[in-house]
């Protein structure tokens, strides 16, 4: 169903969770509370997961993804989880005869992770909590794997012929495909992703200024405090430099940003540089 691939890329986090165990006390009787409870745990389950019932018995949609057109196979009941696929199950777009569907501007390993969180709520790597560090961090990433970075952190995007961030990609379809949890949980991995090069964060960047609506707060706000906090790196960067020549709306932002980033430097500088700020404390 999935496709899966491993990029050998710069990459994050550091622990895989372990198991929680769970220890069911034997009745011998039917106890209400206890049914009542176990019924409003799998409401909540098929509430987050709503194919679980119903996705047996539902239509299989086949999706051609990519110049390639590589095939995917998807119950119709979980694809219309996105208000999008759901338009089209209706009949707008679908070959009726096949229940056939072709998207050939998306990523194939993008659309794979974007089917596996249809499907289970989460994409590899999944975000795990490691309960020792209080943290929360992606399955899969220890250096003691070997892999010493990200898992799958990057997509060679054949369309923009270019190395992308993946999570920037998966909020981007996300917005596409009506589905705001995904692009919720895209924004989170990516912001524990490290270790990226600049030229991937750029290009990526002015993906997500491409694909977003100028409305847009989260994923483009993202970027703009990404630059400024590694303005270090940024500013020794040829890639930097050749992509502020080409300009466009991201320049302008960053700009912005960092104007208003020195405004409140300035501000705390006077404020606990400021002797009656003291007095007024200690008063």
């Amino acid at each position: 169903m999935f496709t899966r691939r491993t990029h050998h890329n710069d990459s994050f986090s550091k622990h895989r969770a372990g198991k929680a165990t769970s220890s069911k006390q034997k009745r011998s009787f039917r106890d209400p509370t206890a049914s009542a409870k176990r019924s409003e745990r799998q409401s909540k389950k098929s509430e987050q997961n709503p194919a679980v019932s119903d996705s047996l018995t539902s239509p299989i949609v086949t999706i051609c993804v990519g110049p390639e057109q590589r095939l995917f196979a998807a119950h119709e009941s979980v694809l219309s989880r996105s208000p999008f696929f759901a338009a089209i199950t209706r009949g707008q777009f679908l070959e009726s005869a096949s229940k056939r569907v072709v998207l050939p501007e998306e990523s194939p390993e993008v659309f794979s992770s974007v089917l596996e969180y249809l499907y289970k709520g989460d994409y590899y790597p999944r975000l795990l909590h490691n309960k020792r560090k209080n943290v929360w961090e992606l399955e899969d990433s220890e250096v003691g794997n070997g892999i010493n970075a990200t898992v799958e952190a990057t997509v060679d995007h054949a369309l923009y012929q270019q190395i992308l961030l993946k999570d920037t990609i998966l909020y981007c379809t996300a917005e596409r495909y009506d589905l705001p949890e995904l692009k919720r949980l895209a924004l989170r991995k990516q912001g524990l992703r490290s270790g990226i090069h600049c030229a991937t964060i750029l290009a990526s960047a002015r993906y997500a200024y491409a694909n977003t609506p100028d409305s847009d707060s989260k994923l483009r706000a993202h970027y703009l405090a990404l630059i400024i906090r590694s303005r270090s790196t940024f500013k020794r960067s040829g890639t930097m430099q050749m992509e502020m020549e080409k300009g466009g709306r991201l320049f302008f932002d960053l700009f912005v940003a960092v104007c208003n980033h020195m405004v409140s430097f300035e501000l705390l500088c006077f404020t606990f540089g400021n002797p009656g700020w003291k007095a007024g404390r200690k008063g």
